[in-house]
């Protein structure tokens, strides 16, 4: 099994539907859809009495198949997932109000892809307009957006030379982010007060740069020292962060403050 991308999210009716890249298209996870659809508190169970009432979409293939998607608890974990087609071919036996908007919604989203694969650059233009439309400061979406690069540049190299599974990406990037900050992205995330939420949405001005810089130091660690295997991209993962993370701490020093705040983007809670 090929998968050619991590779990993203996306939004319907403030219900979020994991999705990923499989094959060049959009898959997305069976029971987001159905607790979107139906608002069951228990979608397992729901699918589960779908497949014994329908006897064509009871087993694998063609309709849905079992992807590893990155689960409530961060890990990543097999989870039945449908392209377009085959979602629309589970919610038939779907009674919701929700069917047809969501028909037009989940078409939207297959459509945008194929834009994507004709014109890459609408992904990023897409993504632009996703930050601004959600508030935030133009400075910061172009600094995200730069790191957002930066970020796939490091990820194609680490691919490149040896990490092949999202674990391998995870480990990595906990070395950086040790470095850099002196915490992994879950201990960073529980300071911000985050769960499912992406961290990189939820850092200001400063830890976007010094995130950049450690992950831009360890790709060009890499390509210096034309690293391969997972203990050696681990040791230049180590050795990019302390870059950053040694400038983190002469702009602590200047500034008599800590550059990691509880801060981030979440909307504010009405009292």
């Amino acid at each position: 099994m090929t998968v050619s991308s991590e779990t993203k999210i996306a939004i319907f009716h403030q219900k979020a539907i994991r999705k990923l890249i499989y094959k060049n298209e959009w898959w997305f996870s069976i029971l987001d859809v159905i607790g979107a659809l139906t608002d069951s508190p228990q979608p397992k169970t729901y699918w589960a009495k779908m497949k014994d009432r329908d006897t064509e979409i009871s087993q694998p293939f063609p309709f849905w198949e079992q992807l590893k998607l990155k689960a409530d608890d961060r890990k990543m974990r097999e989870t039945d997932c449908a392209n377009t087609e085959g979602i629309f071919r589970i919610i038939q036996s779907i009674p919701s109000l929700k069917a047809e908007p969501f028909k037009r919604w989940l078409a939207k989203v297959g459509y945008e892809r194929v834009q994507e694969i004709e014109d890459p650059e609408l992904a990023t233009k897409r993504t632009r307009a996703l930050y601004k439309a959600k508030g935030y400061p133009d400075d910061w979406i172009e600094k995200r957006m730069r790191g957002i690069a930066i970020r796939e540049e490091l990820t194609d190299e680490w691919k490149k030379r040896g990490a092949k599974q999202q674990a391998d990406y995870e480990i990595l990037t906990a070395e950086i982010s040790k470095a850099t900050f002196g915490v992994t992205p879950s201990e960073y995330k529980k300071i911000k007060g985050l769960r499912r939420e992406n961290l990189r949405d939820h850092i200001d001005d400063f830890e976007l740069i010094f995130t950049m810089l450690g992950e831009r130091s360890t790709t060009e660690i890499h390509k210096q020292e034309e690293s391969h295997g997972l203990s050696k991209l681990k040791s230049d993962a180590q050795r990019g962060g302390r870059v950053a993370g040694i400038a983190k701490t002469q702009l602590e020093k200047e500034l008599g403050r800590p550059v990691i705040s509880k801060s981030n983007f979440l909307p504010k809670k009405i009292k």
